[in-house]
């Protein structure tokens, strides 16, 4: 197992083949993609695929969301990291988008903070990746706080138009940046 990230509760790694089991459970449940378009997946083809894109994000741009794996009973609990954008959203192209996901019986753990804080500061400090946003939806005040505590500015709200699977068209969707990213 590749171990990217350490923290007191959790390992960071790149997603494998073999977390297809556990990320189907998170991305099936419709409480989950409550906030992330409400279109759970329906088939473990479909997460077979998502991990498949992620693993080319780590060949075509060295970077890609990390698995989450909780130490003590060493199952997947959910994703942290960041996604590569080549193209435009919302008036930025080649960005790193940085976010979480864990599957609901991990919630309330402040495993998200302790991730995303560690993926985070690995992204920043030890890849040097710059121009990195985050986006969420407007009614997940949660992750909102989250990514405040992180560093992360609100920046406004946007009509998100790239990926359809995620968002309804057009849905209104916040922005954030890390005050580096903000010219």
């Amino acid at each position: 197992m590749d171990i990217l990230i350490e923290t007191e509760r959790l390992i960071i790694r790149p997603l494998q083949d073999g977390d297809a089991a556990g990320m189907f459970v998170m991305d099936s449940d419709p409480v989950v993609h409550r906030y992330v378009g409400g279109k759970p997946v329906e088939t473990i083809a479909q997460t077979q695929a998502v991990i498949a894109f992620v693993r080319n994000q780590y060949a075509d741009y060295g970077i890609g969301r990390w698995a989450v794996i909780e130490k003590e009973s060493g199952e997947f609990a959910g994703w942290t990291g960041f996604k590569y954008y080549a193209t435009e959203v919302n008036g930025h192209i080649n960005h790193y988008d940085f976010g979480y996901r864990f599957a609901r019986r991990f919630w309330g753990k402040g495993f998200a903070t302790e991730s995303a804080k560690a993926a985070l500061q690995y992204g920043l400090e030890v890849l040097k990746l710059r121009n990195v946003y985050a986006m969420t939806d407007v009614d997940n005040a949660a992750s909102r706080h989250i990514l405040e505590k992180l560093g992360f500015r609100f920046d406004g709200i946007f009509a998100y138009n790239d990926q359809p699977d995620w968002r309804e068209e057009g849905e209104p969707t916040t922005w954030y940046a890390l005050p580096e990213s903000l010219g």
